[in-house]
Formats: structure tokens, C-alpha cells, sequence
């Protein structure tokens, strides 16, 4: 009878490097607000302005022409710029974020959230909103 073939250690390496990439990377934090209630941001955090998206819509809209059909082509115009191409990229990263401000259940702001599970509501200090959900969850 021969000898089971040799299996390599990969999954196990594998398995402990995840586990101490998980252990020793920062939390995913966001910053979920609006215009009506500015937050103190650190570094590293996303800040999501929910209002983003209408403000995107309204800068884009306040320059064109009335009429339809100078509308569409400035509209056309300005999309295939530099500027324009800028503004789309924010206009879709506003989008997302609200998406994912909707997806996790956010029901006001400002908001501050770590790992998608754990929110802190009405606290301007993102620092400080980090802290208590630190020590909620027995962290230092």
C-alpha cells in the first residue's frame, strides 16, 4: 500500500496570515453626514455626505443653457472634459456611498460606523465616536 500523498501547508499559512492581517488592520471606519452637520474627520476615515449627490445634480445643472437643445449640448460638451469627467466620478462615489449608508440601515446623521456593524449617532468628533465604540466593544 503506498503513502498518502503529501498535502502542502499552504492553507494553513494562508488561514494565519489572514487571521493576523485581520487582527493587526485598523477598522474600516465611515463618517456618514450632511451640509447641516459638519464632522471632524481624521485621516483614514471615509466620509460619506449624504447631500453629495443633489449638490453634484445642482452644479451640473446651474451652467446650462435654458433651452433644450444647447442644453444637451453644452451638457454633452462639458461631460466629455477634464471637469466633466471629474464630476462623474464624484457623482458616482456620492451614489455610493449613500448606497452603502442606506445598505447598513443608517437612519440619521451625522454617523460615525466601524466594520459596518457598530454606530455611533450625533457625535461631530468622529475621534471621539471611534473611542466609545472602542470601549463598547472592550477595545483600548
Amino acid at each position: 500500500m503506498s503513502s498518502p500523498p503529501h498535502q502542502p501547508r499552504w492553507p494553513n499559512v494562508v488561514a494565519l496570515c489572514c487571521l493576523l492581517a485581520l487582527n493587526s488592520a485598523q477598522a474600516e471606519t465611515w463618517a456618514i453626514t450632511d451640509a447641516a452637520h459638519p464632522l471632524n474627520v481624521p485621516p483614514g476615515v471615509r466620509l460619506i455626505r449624504l447631500d453629495d449627490q443633489q449638490r453634484l445634480e445642482e452644479q451640473l445643472s446651474r451652467s446650462l443653457p435654458s433651452n433644450p437643445h444647447q442644453a444637451t449640448m453644452a451638457a454633452q460638451q462639458l461631460l466629455n472634459s477634464p471637469e466633466g469627467a471629474r464630476l462623474l466620478a464624484e457623482l458616482a462615489r456620492a451614489q455610493q456611498g449613500a448606497a452603502d449608508a442606506w445598505s447598513i440601515g443608517i437612519t440619521k446623521v451625522p454617523a460615525v460606523v466601524v466594520d459596518r456593524q457598530y454606530v455611533v449617532y450625533g457625535q461631530p468628533d468622529v475621534a471621539a465616536a471611534i473611542k466609545e465604540i472602542e470601549a463598547a466593544r472592550g477595545r483600548p
